[in-house]
């Protein structure tokens, strides 16, 4: 009779419950063998927990940080290795200890000079004395110089190489024999191990470029090596790495000495960044910032200098005045500095009454320079007033009269049609840039508790408002780039090695801020202050100029005080095809007249610098020079006689209309048709005449005939003489 099947499922049931059971008594087996090495168990007869605490720790290996570089590749921050050196005494034997600690305190006395030969042997050997007398117990970590050393003298501890001579223990002959590195750190091949000698890795910050541009690359605090500011805060994830884990002895209290038996884990270095920056555009803003800064005695200024079409920061420069007068990078101003635009802030104003139908030469009666509107009273700089004026007019010449009749026609009354220009404009939100600390621009809009009926009369000429430099550039920048805006940008790659990780792209908006006819009229009228307005000083016959002032007055307790300015230039150029834009602004100037104070003396002249520096040193921004047909006078001027192949060369190059349809040694010949080219005696066993050759072909030829040469004088040989085997050249 056939058996019955079996049930497979209980079958499989019961396998499984089988397995987890093995599992379970298994894992309780490993957690119970845990439990008890780490309270029971010993090891050279000490309990294991207390052998670990006190003998081998597991701590973090520091990663060594990622380098910041220029837009050019210049290392503008990378991190310098420095060695603190000490010896664990306990760790060779006897022997080996008592016969080379003359020679190690020898050595440190010899190339460090801190102490004395005997004063280091004194110390090293009551130091092992010690833990001799004492059970080996005390403290194992002897520092032996008070700094850290270089890597230089790193590798001159490892690597410097000493000859000597070792007894065979057979023959007991002498032999020679070579070592590499000083006793008690040197390195043993078949171990790999020092005898006790530690040199203690650790990484500090090092700017090449010194103080340049330094609030924005940034700095690490001392004690985390973290970044505290700049780059090195805003991107210190990718910077920092990723540290390594290993196991340390532990010599004392503070001080552990990597294991050398362990391989533990090992770092991941930091990831490389690759600014914008250009090391040249920011030395050129920081001399012309601060050389101003100094003569106004001002309190605080800054430079941003930005590629148009990407809104890469080539430089950005922030400088503060210290208690001894003199000026350092502090703080961020252009990244993090709010305040009012003052007239700078005109533009928006203008553009936005553009788009409402604003004429261009509308005629505004701004009297003699002083009007109220409710509460507000407003002046214009000029003491007597423009009287009547256009509205480009009201621009160029800054007319706060003038601007608030602008905004009185067109937007007194739809105060949320205005704040929602300023919207589209990317005024009234953060820029975007890649770097931590840039605050939300304080634009004042009716729902706003303090919104007044005089809002928007100070909101149009920059006040009210408060917005950082690098928020109010990015807006004149989009008027240079045909009304796109785009978001400043300060790293473009993160790279590790060769490799890129990230690529940043720079944004560009879809769509322009205004009309194309809108944004045509605003570059007139920023050409126009420049041409004919309050900046006609800085007026290039060179390249043109468009831009800004602003002025603005600085608020003291609550109040506008009257001859404390903060003031600014913001512009592009070239204008008719713009390539850069720039902001200029200088806080507080002092020492002259009230009118010298304003933005168009003190501001815009900085920009004027900065521009014809700019200008002068990148060469694509230069015109190129158009290519002309030379003639054969000019090849005859330059090239009298030679090898015709190279003559064929050079008038290739030069582009100089003079075949040479001879070969060998040719010389020019003038006839009736002008010049032509003429075959020179070609005999190998004669000297061709000299005449005319350059100085390197006639060497060639004499020295090649095994004859002496001597010349004088420069340019082509005029006349030579033969005497007793020897040429003497003239040259002309």
């Amino acid at each position: 009779m056939l058996s019955q099947p079996k049930n497979i499922r209980e079958d499989i049931s019961r396998r499984s419950w089988t397995v987890a059971i093995g599992l379970f008594v298994l894992g309780a087996c490993v957690i119970y063998r845990i439990f008890y090495i780490q309270h029971f168990g010993q090891y050279k007869g000490k309990p294991w927990l207390q052998y670990m605490s006190r003998t081998v720790r597991i701590d973090t290996i520091q990663a060594m940080r990622g380098n910041i570089y220029s837009n050019d590749g210049s290392l503008m921050a990378t991190s310098l290795p420095y060695f603190e050196v000490s010896i664990d005494p306990t760790v060779s034997d006897s022997t080996y200890f008592y016969s080379r600690v003359d020679s190690l305190a020898t050595l440190f006395a010899r190339t460090f000079g801190q102490r004395t030969r005997e004063e280091y042997r004194r110390d090293l050997v009551f130091s092992r004395k010690e833990f001799e007398k004492n059970d080996r117990r005390g403290n194992r970590n002897i520092r032996l110089l008070k700094r850290k050393i270089t890597y230089r003298e790193y590798n001159i501890i490892l690597n410097q190489s000493f000859k000597g001579y070792v007894i065979d223990k057979k023959d007991g002959t002498k032999k020679p024999v070579q070592w590499k590195g000083w006793p008690f750190f040197r390195r043993f091949a078949y171990t790999g191990r020092s005898r006790g000698g530690k040199l203690t890795i650790t990484y500090e910050r090092y700017n090449p470029f010194g103080s340049l541009a330094e609030r924005t690359i940034g700095d690490l605090d001392k004690k985390t090596k973290r970044g505290l500011f700049g780059l090195e805060a805003s991107y210190d994830k990718k910077l920092a790495g990723t540290p390594g884990v290993g196991l340390f002895r532990v010599l004392d209290d503070q001080t552990f000495m990597p294991n050398e038996d362990d391989e533990g884990l090992q770092p991941i270095n930091g990831l490389d960044l690759y600014t914008t920056l250009d090391v040249n555009f920011q030395d050129i803003a920081e001399t012309a910032l601060r050389n101003t800064l100094k003569r106004y005695q001002a309190s605080h200024g800054c430079v941003i200098v930005m590629e148009v079409p990407t809104g890469e920061i080539r430089a950005i420069a922030n400088l503060s005045r210290d208690a001894d007068s003199s000026y350092r990078e502090t703080y961020n101003y252009a990244l993090a500095g709010l305040g009012n635009p003052g007239s700078t802030f005109k533009l928006p104003t203008m553009l936005a009454a553009l788009e409402e139908g604003l004429p261009m030469q509308r005629v505004y009666h701004t009297g003699n320079g002083i009007a109220k509107y409710n509460t507000a009273v407003i002046r214009d700089t000029k003491k007597v007033g423009h009287g009547d004026i256009t509205a480009q007019q009201v621009f160029e010449k800054s007319s706060n009269v003038g601007i608030h009749l602008v905004m009185k026609d067109y937007f007194y009354g739809k105060a949320d049609k205005y704040v929602g220009y300023l919207k589209r404009f990317h005024l009234r939100q953060p820029t975007g840039i890649q770097m931590k600390g840039e605050p939300e621009p304080r634009i004042r809009i009716p729902s706003d508790k303090r919104w007044s009926r005089t809002s928007l009369t100070y909101m149009s000429y920059g006040y009210e408002s408060e917005l950082t430099p690098l928020q109010m550039l990015s807006f004149y920048n989009a008027i240079a780039n045909d009304g796109y805006w785009v978001r400043p940008m300060i790293v473009k790659q993160v790279k590790q090695a060769d490799e890129i990780i990230q690529e940043i792209i720079p944004f560009r908006s879809e769509e322009r801020i205004a009309s194309e006819n809108s944004l045509r009229k605003a570059r007139v009228l920023l050409e126009g202050v420049v041409d004919h307005g309050t900046a006609t000083n800085i007026k290039s016959v060179y390249y043109k100029i468009a831009g800004k002032t602003g002025t603005a007055q600085k608020l003291v307790n609550g109040r506008y005080v009257e001859g404390l300015y903060n003031t600014s230039f913001i512009g592009y150029f070239p204008a008719d095809q713009p390539r850069y834009s720039c902001l200029i602004m200088v806080d507080s100037p002092r020492g002259f007249s009230m009118e010298q104070l304003y933005a168009g003396s003190v501001a815009a002249p900085v920009f004027k610098e900065v521009t014809d520096r700019i200008i002068g040193y990148d060469i694509k921004m230069h015109p190129p020079i158009p290519k002309q047909k030379n003639k054969m006078t000019e090849m005859q001027k330059q090239l009298q006689a030679g090898q015709a192949e190279d003559l064929r060369i050079v008038a290739e190059e030069m582009d100089i209309d003079a075949p040479v349809n001879v070969n060998g040694w040719v010389e020019a010949k003038k006839d009736k048709e002008g010049v032509k080219w003429e075959n020179r005696d070609a005999d190998p066993n004669k000297i061709p005449n000299l005449k005319g050759m350059t100085l390197r072909d006639a060497l060639y030829l004499l020295e090649n005939h095994g004859f002496k040469v001597s010349y004088t004088g420069k340019g082509k040989v005029v006349e030579y003489e033969y005497k007793a085997g020897a040429y003497s050249l003239i040259l002309k």
